[in-house]
């Protein structure tokens, strides 16, 4: 069988890992082939050309060719444009992309959930703090809805009754979105939020839309999405979040 060669492609690197003494494993997040790992030959070596190139949260363009489960990393070029996020910025982006690495399979396109990743990935790099938290609400319903793991946001998820503008409605592991009861404590949106929401889903290029709808309900949205996100992932807490969290409690 003749090996298939990818070249021209958009992505950037989620992860990377030693896998000899001069070699690294990647983790890389295309635009058209989703999540692939790829081996960098030479890539430790003071004189190879990935060495400068090969960093997270930098669009690059690859090239890499191979039918086995790791292919070989062929070319790499920094498509540039954008400085490397710092502080908060920096964590929020490894935030995002174990996100990718925990909850996208392998060999699964999603040209949608990459453009949003670039956009987020922009947003951190842009140095505006205040659009920080919406990017990575708008980032992660968009990823769930990508993946199949987010209901229909306007309507009730197991009776499949409309939403009325006024209720309140939560969005639990379990059960979708439902009519939220006040005892049980959980976090809730109104009615006419959600179906902002999915109308914002809905919009062909659905990042910036969400972002701005997300940015209006950020205490109320935050907790469900996270719950979801830890259910889905089978974690009490995500390496990054926890991270962030010991780092504001110094």
């Amino acid at each position: 069988m003749a090996t298939k060669r990818i070249s021209d492609e958009p992505a950037f690197v989620l992860h990377r890992y030693d896998w000899s003494e001069s070699s690294l494993i990647l983790e890389v997040f295309t635009r058209h082939h989703g999540r692939v790992a790829l081996v960098a030959k030479g890539a430790k070596r003071p004189s190879s050309n990935f060495r400068p190139v090969l960093l997270p949260l930098q669009p690059l363009r690859v090239a890499f060719g191979g039918d086995a489960e790791i292919r070989t990393l062929k070319g790499a070029e920094w498509v540039g444009g954008q400085v490397m996020p710092t502080g908060e910025a920096l964590l929020s982006g490894y935030y995002l992309n174990e996100l990718l690495l925990r909850l996208l399979a392998r060999d699964d396109g999603h040209p949608q959930l990459f453009d949003a990743y670039a956009s987020a990935v922009s947003v951190l790099a842009s140095g505006h703090g205040e659009a920080l938290e919406p990017a990575l609400r708008a980032f992660e319903l968009i990823l769930l809805r990508e993946i199949g793991l987010l209901p229909s946001l306007d309507m009730q998820t197991l009776t499949l009754v409309a939403l009325e503008p006024h209720a309140r409605y939560s969005l639990v592991p379990e059960a979708g979105l439902k009519s939220w009861q006040e005892p049980d404590g959980r976090a809730s949106l109104s009615g006419s939020q959600w179906l902002g929401l999915q109308r914002a889903l809905d919009e062909p290029g659905p990042f910036h839309a969400t972002l701005q709808q997300a940015a209006h309900v950020m205490a109320e949205l935050k907790p469900q999405l996270r719950t979801l996100l830890h259910y889905h992932c089978g974690v009490t807490a995500l390496r990054t979040r926890q991270l962030m969290m010991d780092l504001q409690a110094l």
